[in-house]
């Protein structure tokens, strides 16, 4: 006889403890010592083993019986070889699971103790995937909105079998082999024994259903692709690269499930006019030396229409005029942006003998205080001469 202690002993109980004492000091020194809790301590491994086998005689009324009046020898004598809790005729995985389940909310948080006892519902209503597409825009169409056409390639039901995936005049039938549960058990031999755990049944892949008869069209999967066309309204302000979504227009779901939606993502072409930053706009406009010199009005493209524009006499290259709530609207919001122009100097070419006269006329008459840069730069220039000297 192997020299072991008393199983009482073990889980910390006196003797005549009752089913639920038995129980409770069980599950407490289950999770104590449970190897996924303490990877790598021997010592603990020996004392699940120890706890396991305590319990599996004393949660059994007929072998706890003869335990309590012939000790050791009133228990099978091939138990005592050390096969433990997890041996044959030992409790089964449905027990730890519950175990398990009560400590952390799920049979399935440790090393494969799969919770066979909860097994997903294999009619449960599923959520039918999402569908992604990309849309290309204009520039236009993307700062103002528009309405576009799009083909969407998704999983509807099955017009030929109601969505059973059986032929028609045929139905689905409950699988042999789990019995409808989705669910098989298994055994595996461990460190501790041999542990019973549940998988998902490889004849009907969980569904719980087989089919001997599929559907010509859909080949049993109850769901076919179609490619359908949607008209969508694209929102006003959405910028390259962003998504939005057309709820419940993705694949159909399984066992009354909700349809997916379809993601769709925009690529924005660029423009010869716009640059967009953010919610700005930003445009550059050409103007004549004299228009610069003068002050003028000037056209304005804009994404609503062409504005008319003062520009002051005096203006330099490269001056920028705010436009204020004339950019892009903010999506799914109030307001807009601002545009911004910028004005570029055009210098002429191939000018007449006549043009270059009067250039050459008009610069006889400017002098420095018509050139404020011009003036301030050379000044500059003779102050640095200077200190080289």
């Amino acid at each position: 006889m192997p020299d072991k202690r008393d199983y009482y002993e073990v889980l910390g109980i006196q003797k005549g403890a009752s089913d639920d004492e038995i129980k409770k000091a069980y599950r407490k020194l289950a999770k104590q010592y449970h190897p996924d809790l303490n990877p790598g301590d021997k010592d603990a491994e020996a004392k699940f083993k120890e706890v396991n086998e305590a319990y599996e005689i004393l949660s059994d009324k007929e072998k706890k019986a003869r335990y309590d009046q012939f000790g050791f020898a009133g228990v099978d004598p091939s138990y005592g070889g050390g096969q433990g809790a997890y041996g044959a005729g030992g409790f089964g995985f449905d027990d730890l699971g519950d175990i398990f389940e009560s400590f952390f909310g799920g049979a399935g948080g440790f090393g494969g103790f799969g919770g066979s006892t909860r097994a997903r519902n294999p009619n449960a209503p599923l959520r039918g995937n999402d569908v992604n597409i990309s849309l290309p825009l204009s520039f236009m169409e993307a700062a103002l909105g528009c309405k576009k056409e799009i083909s969407v390639t998704r999983l509807e039901g099955c017009a030929t079998c109601g969505g059973t995936g059986a032929k028609p005049g045929t139905s689905p039938e409950t699988c042999p082999d789990c019995r409808g549960t989705g669910q098989v058990r298994v055994q595996q031999r461990t460190p501790f024994g041999v542990i019973q755990t549940s998988k998902t049944c490889p004849k009907c892949g969980g569904t719980g259903k087989v089919i001997k008869d599929p559907c010509p069209d859909c080949k049993g999967q109850g769901r076919i692709r179609r490619t359908k066309k949607l008209e969508v309204s694209v929102p006003a302000g959405i910028d390259d690269g962003q998504t939005f979504v057309l709820r419940g227009q993705g694949d159909q779901g399984i066992n009354g499930g909700p349809a997916g939606d379809v993601n769709i993502t925009v690529s924005v072409r660029p423009d010869p006019l716009f640059e967009r930053d953010g919610y700005d706009v930003w445009c550059d406009i050409p103007i004549t030396f004299t228009q610069a010199a003068l002050g003028d009005e000037i056209v304005v493209p804009t994404i609503d229409g062409k504005v008319k524009y003062n520009i002051p006499e005096g203006t330099q290259p490269g001056t920028v005029f705010r436009l204020r709530n004339k950019g892009i609207s903010y999506v799914n919001g109030r307001g807009r942006g601002d545009q911004y122009v910028r004005v570029n100097l055009e210098v002429p070419r191939n000018l007449s003998g006549k043009q270059k006269d009067a250039l050459k006329e008009f610069e006889k008459l400017s002098g420095d205080k018509n050139y404020e840069k011009r003036k301030s730069f050379f000044e500059r220039l003779k102050d640095a001469v200077k200190g080289d000297e």
